[in-house]
């Protein structure tokens, strides 16, 4: 039952994804006085980009070609990986919560590599800002996951988060995970582009961070390249989901619908921090970022100290 659980989110994963920044936006428009954009135009917007021809410069090599494959390779590797909540990852091992990050970073680094293919100032100023902001925010998330390895004794996610129940919320560790989950949240929103610390709707090249760097891939590329970053929004959505929403039931369709729910009340939720705060000024978003970190180093010595 657990890999038909495991393949059961796989599969919702791959079709909701999509869905979720229709969410978000239509909860920014509701703040703003709008009406929205429609709820599925992540689903237009991929259908459309799959069915336009792509061009190439002159100047760009494989690396450029490859760039947006090898990251939906990685995004949909990482999600075989993850959890939600007490559903398995399809592809659980001891361990596999390090393979979960090397995988973003290689994502995020031929997504950079393609980047600096183009020869684009431009390009190269958001693949710098995108090195330098990764760097902070990839110690926070291990250090927040070595939390939760030392209180379920297990390196597997798996495990890990099904040792997250409503009894561990509400004895001494669950401080420790209000910590981690805080600290999770930053990297989820700072790994997917999200405003305090970027704003994926903007056009202006100086203040932007992920989308500069794709400014020159369309078509299928960029469709796989929205796709990609779609799936990741999901996986670490998910990583947050299975501590704030610690449904244990035992009944595995129980668990995922409660899964289900949280990422979509997680997209609302991403509205709402969107609509009510601003985007924070580019030398701000550092102290940010070394904020999650000791908020993880700090969960770590909470776990680490109990009985």
């Amino acid at each position: 039952m657990s890999i038909l659980a495991s393949i059961a989110h796989v599969l919702l994963a791959l079709l909701l994804a999509p869905l979720l920044p229709g969410i978000i936006n239509r909860v920014k428009a509701w703040f703003a006085g709008r009406h929205g954009q429609p709820l599925l135009q992540a689903y237009y917007d991929l259908w459309k980009l799959v069915h336009r021809g792509a061009v190439y410069s002159k100047t760009t090599t494989w690396v450029f070609v490859a760039g947006p494959i090898v990251e939906l390779a990685c995004a949909a590797t990482a999600l075989l990986i993850v959890p939600l909540g007490g559903i398995p990852g399809l592809l659980a091992f001891p361990g596999d919560f390090l393979l979960m990050a090397y995988l973003f970073g290689l994502m995020r680094f031929f997504t950079i590599l393609a980047a600096l293919d183009t020869g684009s100032s431009f390009e190269g100023m958001g693949a710098s800002r995108e090195a330098f902001f990764s760097a902070l925010a990839e110690p926070a998330l291990l250090v927040g996951l070595a939390s939760l390895t030392v209180l379920s004794d297990s390196l597997s996610l798996g495990p890990m988060y099904s040792a997250v129940t409503w009894t561990a919320m509400a004895s001494v560790g669950g401080p420790a995970l209000l910590l981690v989950a805080t600290a999770v949240l930053i990297v989820f929103l700072t790994e997917n582009a999200r405003i305090p610390v970027d704003d994926p709707n903007t056009h202006l090249e100086l203040t932007m961070i992920h989308e500069v760097m794709v400014l020159d891939h369309g078509g299928p590329d960029f469709a796989m390249i929205q796709y990609g970053a779609l799936l990741k929004l999901w996986v670490l959505g998910a990583l947050l989901v299975g501590i704030l929403v610690p449904v244990r039931s035992g009944f595995w369709p129980i668990d995922l619908a409660a899964g289900v729910a949280g990422m979509l009340v997680l997209a609302v939720l991403v509205g709402v921090i969107e609509s009510l705060i601003a985007r924070l000024r580019l030398v701000r978003v550092p102290q940010f970022l070394v904020a999650a970190s000791v908020l993880s180093i700090l969960a770590l010595i909470l776990v680490m100290r109990q009985p």
